[in-house]
């Protein structure tokens, strides 16, 4: 942990500038980012879990992926802009890793918004963790873990790339961030989504 931390507070100079309304509903990305979903389109939610923006979000992505296309991977990687979110991103990669995310990952963000629980450190993430059934033991070798750390490190690095201003953000085939803000709205963002995804697949998208 206090490598993460220690790494994020030396190297954290991101421009956190407010995202403004783009004409088309998006902001490019430049230079484009590689992704991780081989031959098909990567459409990545950037998020954070104590974020209410980001909670007000998820009802709208859950809908969208029960018409996500075929071609079309879905994936997510918590932000990291502060040395307390870190805890978060932790926790994200920890359920990930333990085969979790899915009894994990709402309840989460439920427990912080919903139910108002301050679940902000290490010592409350266990304990939510517990709560739910995971074995004290395995949680804390796998989130005090190298891996967990570099996985937590490696996003805090690709939102720089990605010049990442706020969350929730969404990022189509690392070339396009889209948001509530770039798009005027949740619902124009994933209609700006579904758009750039089409253009992906037809290949007429202009770098």
């Amino acid at each position: 942990m206090k490598k993460i931390t220690r790494y994020i507070s030396l190297t954290l100079l991101l421009l956190l500038g407010n995202q403004v309304y783009a004409a088309d509903g998006y902001n490019t990305i430049s230079p484009a980012q590689p992704t991780q979903t081989g031959d098909k389109i990567e459409v990545l939610e950037i998020f954070w879990y104590a974020c209410p923006h980001c909670y007000d979000f998820e009802p709208y992505i859950h809908e969208w992926l029960t018409k996500k296309p075929e071609d079309v991977t879905f994936r997510r990687m918590p932000g990291i802009f502060r040395k307390n979110w870190i805890p978060h991103a932790k926790a994200f990669y920890t359920a990930e890793k333990m085969g979790v995310l899915d009894k994990i990952h709402t309840p989460l963000f439920n427990a912080i918004h919903r139910e108002k629980k301050k679940i902000h450190d290490d010592a409350a993430m266990k304990k939510f963790f517990v709560k739910h059934g995971v074995d004290k033991a395995e949680f804390t070798k796998i989130y005090e873990s190298e891996e967990i750390d570099t996985k937590a490190k490696q996003a805090f690095v690709m939102g720089q790339r990605y010049k990442l201003t706020g969350v929730p953000a969404v990022i189509v085939n690392g070339k396009y961030m889209v948001s509530g803000t770039t798009a005027g709205s949740f619902e124009n963002a994933l209609k700006v989504i579904d758009s750039l995804v089409d253009k992906e697949r037809a290949g007429t998208v202009s770098e």
